[in-house]
């Protein structure tokens, strides 16, 4: 192994090559990081807006992989993050470390399957084919199939078949036609064009690298399925890591509906007899008639009729993909292609219709490993029926195919709830570190991961640059009334013109829905002077721009804008939030939840719902501080934050800004920051 300088240098190095300042805070996160890579010990990182701790997780992170030759995954919630890593991040850092490690470090991102083109269906024409007539009306097909056709042409061009180098871009619709799941796929050594493969190549040159970005789903599925994706590893970093828990669950959760089944059917029509399909297409038929007549809601147990109906749905299914048999040797790329299609679309129906029947063997709701509910969703004027299942835990499933198999650090600046890491870390399936948080555990209905086992980790905030008590107010408004559930009232109303007057405009407006923050638009754009922008009006990334170039311009939104908002400097001086954004009290999975966690003896509501929040809340006053120079106002108009029994858990997860219940003190603050 090479002789390689320490964390310290190589830090010191990199921040000065970059024209940047040392920071105590980031030198503490990159040691603490190389020391969870060094003892094997699992690391959560907490790291405040401004920490640089993209640069205190990858020094270190190169720093093992060139010395072991071993590749580090880097994984992000967004596309946003992936990105900066890789188009601005890695590059500057590996010129800068190149003289100190003896060679220029090397790096690649590596997305799902389906974020490549297929050469495949394009050379075989079928990419050219009708998608489901049904679900689109005559105009969305045609253009739907001029974005097949554009990006046909751009087939021949493009060096990556990335769909994110694709300007602009095209529909998820469009998309589909010239891509193919993990399922769908021939495989390189049975795919005409598999030497030439966009996806096959980003996983060649995935597998020379030191370090590999890819995303929360990718690094979901590698663990689900147990094919190895990602490149051989054993050392995680996992950005954004207060949304690990959400993306997990999300490729995880399977659905059941009419339209997927006959779609499925419609797939095979030239690979079986018609019996077969005419059985499967019944199958669907039956399955709409009966959701048709069933509420919106989750099953604590199956209705009526749902396990003969599932069960047709499961026998039809099976037996189209037993007349579809193996594959013969020497089948045409063409014919074999649309076999795997067809295949893959009839064994996620197949699956799905198992996965529910099998969810209620288990008698006791608290013990099931799934939830499952049927959800109606309005689209273009029509309702569609479907039934969804989710897990009801992912903490096992990450703690045996993540934690289990190597060392993971967990990062983001919001990963303490109430003061405690707890919170999330039994969600991932990490035993609590302390043991009278035991009600918050990971509401499987299991028990609690051990304390006593070899699953070792560590929790540290590193805390922030900002001087929190004296570059920001955190305002709640005590005096007035409690959100309710009939929209905003006039005092609200009132609040917030009066604030946004205070601040002459730059003011970012969070709602916890759209139609709050579509009634807010409306009502005040009558009675202020200064201009509002809505969240809808326009493309979010388009909105953000021209809130952020326009000092007396305020952006009201709903929960992209929590957390997606990067806005230093005076155009954002003033953060409202209309009420503390609990989930739905309807949500089944999360209520689903709820009741595990009582059902061991905890309390559900600070588990789950407390939880959700102090996250969501904290993202979201997240948004007010991004430089050491901003100044401004958190002001969140539910007083229920000061008054409530939980209030101080959920204050706790927020930075120590100065506090006061005075609007005056507050208007008086907001005038002064403007000169």
């Amino acid at each position: 192994m090479p002789d390689l300088p320490e964390v310290p240098e190589l830090l010191r190095t990199a921040v000065h090559a970059l024209g940047g300042k040392e920071r105590r805070n980031q030198l503490t996160m990159a040691s603490a990081v190389a020391h969870s890579i060094d003892t094997g010990e699992h690391l959560a990182v907490q790291a405040g807006t401004g920490t640089g701790k993209s640069l205190a997780y990858l020094v270190p992170s190169i720093r093992y992989a060139v010395k072991t030759g071993r590749t580090v995954v880097v994984s992000t919630a967004t596309i946003a993050l992936q990105r900066q890593l890789v188009e601005r991040d890695l590059p500057r850092l590996a010129d800068a470390l190149t003289g100190s490690l003896g060679r220029r470090p090397r790096f690649a991102i590596l997305k799902g399957r389906g974020n490549y083109l297929c050469l495949n269906k394009i050379h075989t024409g079928l990419a050219e084919e009708t998608p489901d007539a049904e679900l689109f009306d005559a105009f969305a097909l045609s253009r739907i199939g001029r974005e097949v056709r554009r990006v046909t042409e751009w087939s021949s061009t493009t060096e990556t078949g990335d769909r994110d180098d694709l300007s602009p871009g095209v529909s998820d619709q469009a998309w589909r036609q010239l891509s193919v799941t993990a399922r769908e796929c021939l495989g390189k050594s049975r795919c005409p064009v598999g030497e030439d493969c966009f996806a096959e190549i980003a996983r060649a040159e995935a597998a020379q690298v030191d370090v590999v970005v890819t995303n929360h789903a990718l690094l979901a599925i590698d663990a689900i399925t147990g094919i190895s994706i990602l490149p051989e590893h054993d050392v995680v970093v996992v950005d954004e890591a207060h949304e690990l828990v959400d993306r997990i669950t999300n490729v995880a959760t399977a659905e059941l509906s009419p339209g997927t089944v006959s779609a499925a059917a419609r797939r095979c029509v030239k690979l079986v007899e018609d019996e077969e399909i005419d059985r499967l297409d019944g199958a669907a038929e039956n399955w709409e008639s009966f959701l048709e007549e069933l509420p919106a809601g989750r099953w604590d147990e199956l209705p009526e009729g749902a396990a003969a109906a599932l069960a047709s749905i499961r026998d039809a299914a099976w037996a189209v993909h037993t007349a579809i048999g193996p594959a013969k040797p020497g089948t045409d790329p063409e014919v074999a292609a649309a076999r795997n299609q067809a295949l893959a679309e009839i064994d996620e129906v197949h699956d799905c219709a198992v996965r529910v029947l099998t969810t209620f063997e288990q008698r006791d709701p608290s013990q099931r490993p799934d939830v499952v509910w049927l959800a109606s969703d309005e689209f273009r004027g029509n309702v569609r029926r479907t039934v969804r299942v989710a897990p009801l835990s992912v903490g096992g499933l990450l703690r045996s195919r993540l934690f289990g198999e190597s060392t993971v650090v967990l990062t983001s600046a919001t990963l303490t709830v109430g003061g405690s890491f707890d919170g999330l870390a039994v969600n991932w399936g990490l035993p609590p570190q302390s043991p009278a948080r035991s009600d918050t555990t990971s509401a499987s209905g299991a028990e609690p991961p051990s304390d006593k086992g070899d699953l070792a980790w560590n929790g540290i905030d590193v805390g922030s640059p900002f001087d929190h008590a004296k570059a920001g107010i955190l305002y709640i408004a005590k005096h007035l009334t409690p959100p309710g559930r009939d929209g905003l009232p006039p005092s609200h109303l009132d609040e917030i013109a009066e604030l946004v007057t205070a601040a002459e405009g730059r003011t970012l407006g969070l709602f916890s829905s759209m139609r709050a923050a579509k009634a807010a638009t409306e009502a005040l754009r009558e009675r202020l002077d200064t201009p509002i922008l809505c969240q809808g009006d326009d493309a979010t990334g388009a909105l953000v721009e021209k809130f952020a170039a326009d000092e007396a311009t305020s952006l009201f939104g709903t929960l992209s804008l929590w957390q997606g908002v990067d806005v230093p400097g005076p155009s954002l001086s003033l953060v409202i939030i209309d009420r503390i954004p609990f989930p739905r009290p309807d949500d089944p999975l999360l209520v689903a939840r709820q009741r595990a966690v009582e059902a061991r003896g905890g309390n559900g509501f600070m588990a789950v719902a407390a939880n959700h929040a102090a996250l969501l809340l904290a993202q979201g006053v997240g948004r007010l501080l991004r430089s050491t120079d901003d100044r401004g106002v958190v002001a969140v108009l539910d007083s229920r934050l000061a008054t409530a029994r939980y209030g101080g858990y959920l204050r706790a997860s927020l930075p120590p800004f100065w506090e006061t219940a005075d609007p005056a003190v507050v208007r008086r603050a907001l005038t002064r920051l403007r000169g």
